[in-house]
Protein backbone atom coordinates (compact mmCIF):
# COMPACT_ATOMS: atom_id res chain seq x y z
CA UNK A 1 0.00 0.00 0.00
CA UNK A 2 0.79 3.60 0.06
CA UNK A 3 1.84 3.59 -3.72
CA UNK A 4 -0.38 7.13 -3.66
CA UNK A 5 -0.08 9.04 -7.07
CA UNK A 6 -1.47 12.54 -7.03
CA UNK A 7 -3.15 13.99 -10.75
CA UNK A 8 -5.29 16.81 -11.68
CA UNK A 9 -8.67 15.96 -12.25
CA UNK A 10 -11.64 16.75 -14.93
CA UNK A 11 -14.72 17.97 -12.35
CA UNK A 12 -17.21 16.40 -15.03
CA UNK A 13 -15.02 13.01 -16.28
CA UNK A 14 -14.34 12.43 -12.73
CA UNK A 15 -16.61 13.72 -11.08
CA UNK A 16 -18.44 10.41 -9.46
CA UNK A 17 -15.07 9.78 -7.81
CA UNK A 18 -14.81 13.48 -6.66
CA UNK A 19 -18.09 13.44 -5.20
CA UNK A 20 -18.16 9.83 -3.32
CA UNK A 21 -15.10 11.26 -1.36
CA UNK A 22 -16.68 14.31 -0.32
CA UNK A 23 -19.95 12.65 0.33
CA UNK A 24 -18.07 10.32 2.42
CA UNK A 25 -15.66 12.78 4.70
CA UNK A 26 -18.16 15.50 4.87
CA UNK A 27 -21.04 14.84 4.36
CA UNK A 28 -21.19 11.37 6.19
CA UNK A 29 -18.61 11.91 8.77
CA UNK A 30 -18.76 15.50 9.41
CA UNK A 31 -22.48 16.35 9.25
CA UNK A 32 -22.04 18.79 6.34
CA UNK A 33 -25.16 19.45 4.60
CA UNK A 34 -25.15 18.29 0.90
CA UNK A 35 -25.98 22.09 0.11
CA UNK A 36 -23.20 23.57 2.14
CA UNK A 37 -21.07 20.86 0.38
CA UNK A 38 -21.67 21.12 -3.44
CA UNK A 39 -21.45 25.07 -4.62
CA UNK A 40 -21.02 27.11 -7.84
CA UNK A 41 -17.20 27.12 -7.49
CA UNK A 42 -16.57 23.52 -8.02
CA UNK A 43 -17.18 24.05 -11.95
CA UNK A 44 -14.06 26.98 -12.03
CA UNK A 45 -12.10 24.87 -9.70
CA UNK A 46 -8.69 22.92 -10.32
CA UNK A 47 -9.27 19.93 -9.26
CA UNK A 48 -7.20 16.77 -7.83
CA UNK A 49 -7.49 13.44 -7.06
CA UNK A 50 -5.23 10.90 -5.05
CA UNK A 51 -4.97 7.40 -6.25
CA UNK A 52 -4.20 3.92 -5.01
CA UNK A 53 -3.39 2.18 -8.33
CA UNK A 54 -7.10 3.11 -9.76
CA UNK A 55 -9.14 3.71 -6.51
CA UNK A 56 -9.17 7.65 -5.73
CA UNK A 57 -8.77 7.78 -2.33
CA UNK A 58 -8.37 11.87 -1.58
CA UNK A 59 -9.00 14.92 -3.09
CA UNK A 60 -8.59 18.59 -3.21
CA UNK A 61 -9.71 21.36 -4.98
CA UNK A 62 -7.31 24.75 -6.10
CA UNK A 63 -10.09 28.28 -7.19
CA UNK A 64 -8.92 30.60 -9.45
CA UNK A 65 -7.65 33.12 -6.20
CA UNK A 66 -5.58 30.75 -4.49
CA UNK A 67 -8.09 29.50 -1.66
CA UNK A 68 -7.56 25.67 -1.14
CA UNK A 69 -10.52 23.55 0.08
CA UNK A 70 -12.42 20.74 0.32
CA UNK A 71 -9.36 18.58 1.01
CA UNK A 72 -10.02 15.17 1.66
CA UNK A 73 -8.90 11.80 2.53
CA UNK A 74 -11.40 8.85 2.86
CA UNK A 75 -10.50 7.01 6.62
CA UNK A 76 -8.63 3.88 5.37
CA UNK A 77 -6.26 5.74 4.39
CA UNK A 78 -5.64 8.23 6.80
CA UNK A 79 -2.14 8.43 8.14
CA UNK A 80 -0.42 7.45 5.23
CA UNK A 81 0.65 10.64 4.03
CA UNK A 82 -2.47 10.47 1.44
CA UNK A 83 -3.34 14.51 2.44
CA UNK A 84 0.71 15.31 2.26
CA UNK A 85 0.89 13.87 -1.27
CA UNK A 86 -2.36 15.97 -2.36
CA UNK A 87 -1.77 19.14 -0.70
CA UNK A 88 2.05 19.60 -2.32
CA UNK A 89 0.46 19.19 -5.35
CA UNK A 90 -2.54 21.48 -5.13
CA UNK A 91 0.61 23.93 -4.01
CA UNK A 92 2.52 22.96 -6.60
CA UNK A 93 -0.31 23.79 -8.93
CA UNK A 94 -1.31 27.27 -7.55
CA UNK A 95 2.78 28.25 -7.74
CA UNK A 96 2.68 27.40 -11.34
CA UNK A 97 -0.13 29.34 -11.96
CA UNK A 98 1.58 32.33 -10.41
CA UNK A 99 -0.31 31.77 -7.08
CA UNK A 100 1.91 33.22 -5.06
CA UNK A 101 -0.81 33.15 -1.49
CA UNK A 102 -2.33 30.42 -1.37
CA UNK A 103 -5.12 30.85 1.53
CA UNK A 104 -7.52 28.10 3.18
CA UNK A 105 -9.78 27.61 6.03
CA UNK A 106 -8.50 24.65 7.96
CA UNK A 107 -10.68 22.76 10.57
CA UNK A 108 -8.56 23.37 13.83
CA UNK A 109 -7.83 19.39 14.50
CA UNK A 110 -5.43 19.84 11.36
CA UNK A 111 -3.29 23.27 11.52
CA UNK A 112 -0.31 21.44 12.73
CA UNK A 113 -0.67 19.34 9.43
CA UNK A 114 -1.00 22.69 7.49
CA UNK A 115 1.69 24.38 9.47
CA UNK A 116 3.81 21.78 8.06
CA UNK A 117 3.16 22.61 4.16
CA UNK A 118 3.94 26.10 5.53
CA UNK A 119 0.17 28.15 6.23
CA UNK A 120 0.21 30.33 9.19
CA UNK A 121 -3.06 31.19 10.98
CA UNK A 122 -4.00 34.77 10.10
CA UNK A 123 -7.57 34.50 11.83
CA UNK A 124 -9.57 33.43 15.21
CA UNK A 125 -11.18 30.59 15.53
CA UNK A 126 -14.79 30.33 14.26
CA UNK A 127 -17.45 27.86 13.06
CA UNK A 128 -18.46 27.45 9.72
CA UNK A 129 -20.90 24.19 9.40
CA UNK A 130 -20.51 23.33 13.15
CA UNK A 131 -17.26 22.81 13.02
CA UNK A 132 -14.36 24.87 14.33
CA UNK A 133 -11.79 26.40 11.70
CA UNK A 134 -9.37 29.08 11.22
CA UNK A 135 -8.23 30.95 8.39
CA UNK A 136 -4.64 30.00 7.07
CA UNK A 137 -2.19 31.65 4.62
CA UNK A 138 0.90 30.42 2.58
CA UNK A 139 3.10 32.84 0.57
CA UNK A 140 5.99 31.20 -1.96
CA UNK A 141 8.98 31.96 -0.98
Amino acid sequence: MNNIRVRVADWHKDNSEIRRIRESVFIAEQSVPPELEWDAEDVGAVHFLALEGDYAVGTARLLPDGEIGRVSVLRDWRGLKVGDRLLEAVIAQANKLGLVEQKLSAQVHATAFYEHHGFKVVSEEFLEVGIPHVDMIRTQG
